[in-house]
């Protein structure tokens, strides 16, 4: 049985890193701040500009870069870096404004920062915003030959009345699942070990069930949910949302919730790709597992108020997007619990 520990990522050492810090980032809050620390993106009203606030957050792609670095491929990975930032922003109800960029590797590549940043400017016009600045650095003995890391900042804005923070959710209310197309950008390391080390495959074999590529498989452009979450918006009351990142649907779920609601997900309310199941049956990782490790399918859930569930769904299907009812919200301590059959 494989295990995300085993392939060098540790969950909950994650979690008690972060909880260890949120005091030294509490001790730094000065008027402005909004929220706390644990949401999926920081908050701060705009001085000067009432009822103005900016959201913004900074991420990375993980070990997607590995894949990148097989498969001789740069120029999707900072396409990936945009929508998954863009996305931290979106659930808040955030419109993007900006963004900048790191990229750091042990010698230069103009080639290769030049395909990066073709991605990330790529990723930018997708999210709708723009590209002002960056670093890239040169550090030789601290990267291998031909590696490298890329790490991005989005900012944007929204009006601090329409910021959805998750406080409105109650009981009844129902969970609607946005698709993923594939990883994303979480979940590599263990995905890594169960294709390249379990199976044996490299990047340019067949992925076992698919009519693609390990590679291609593995790289599939991680989308930017903005025009669902907008559908969305438009025809009911959407009180949380959730990017399913590291941590699947119980780690990111659970980070809406406010206090006295749990989150019941159901299983088989929505169709797991054939990529996981592979992933899953050959790893022979766990269901627990699995579903903190991927995203299993769900790329983005909305918690909807239950009248307004059905135009939603309508809603977002009208748009050209799929949509899964997942499960419901119910009374009870502040977890996400997977029921039935």
């Amino acid at each position: 049985m494989n295990r995300y520990e085993d392939a060098g990522v540790n969950i909950r050492k994650g979690e008690e890193a972060v909880a260890r810090i949120k005091e030294y980032c509490r001790s730094t809050f000065i008027p402005g701040v909004i929220g706390d620390v644990g949401g999926f993106a920081g908050g701060f009203r705009v001085p000067g500009a009432p009822g103005k606030v900016l959201l913004s957050s900074i991420d990375g792609v993980g070990t997607k870069v590995k894949v990148a670095i097989l498969c001789d491929r740069h120029d999707t990975i900072g396409y990936d870096l945009v929508c998954h930032s863009g996305n931290d922003i979106l659930v808040h109800g955030a419109t993007p404004l900006f963004f900048l960029d790191y990229i750091a590797m042990g010698a230069l590549s103009t080639e290769r920062v030049a395909q990066l940043v073709e991605g990330i400017a790529r990723g930018c016009r997708e999210v709708g915003c723009a590209l002002i600045g960056g670093e890239t650095a040169e550090m030789p003995g601290l990267y291998a030959p031909g590696d490298y890391d890329l790490a991005g900042a989005i900012v944007g804005i929204a009006e601090e009345r329409e910021v959805i923070d998750g406080r409105g959710i109650e009981a009844g209310d129902i969970l609607l699942g946005l698709p993923s197309v594939g990883l994303h950008t979480n979940g590599y390391s263990l995905a890594r070990k169960i294709l390249f080390d379990t199976l044996g495959l490299g990047v340019r074999d067949p992925y076992p069930g698919l009519s693609e590529s390990v590679g291609d498989a593995l790289l599939r452009p991680h989308p930017y949910y903005g025009a669902a979450v907008a559908a969305a918006r438009a025809a009911g009351d959407v009180r949380g949302m959730a990017h399913i990142t590291g941590g699947g649907i119980p780690g990111n779920l659970v980070r809406v919730l406010p206090e006295g609601v749990r989150a019941h997900v159901a299983r088989g309310s929505w169709p797991i790709p054939p990529l996981f199941r592979t992933l899953r049956d050959a790893g022979k990782v766990s269901e627990e597992e699995s579903l903190e490790v991927w995203n299993m399918g769900i790329g983005m859930v909305l918690v909807v108020k239950k009248s307004d569930a059905d135009a939603v769904e309508r809603s977002i299907a009208s748009a050209g997007h799929g949509v899964h009812r997942i499960g419901s919200i119910a009374a009870g301590p502040r977890e996400v619990r997977i029921v039935g059959g």
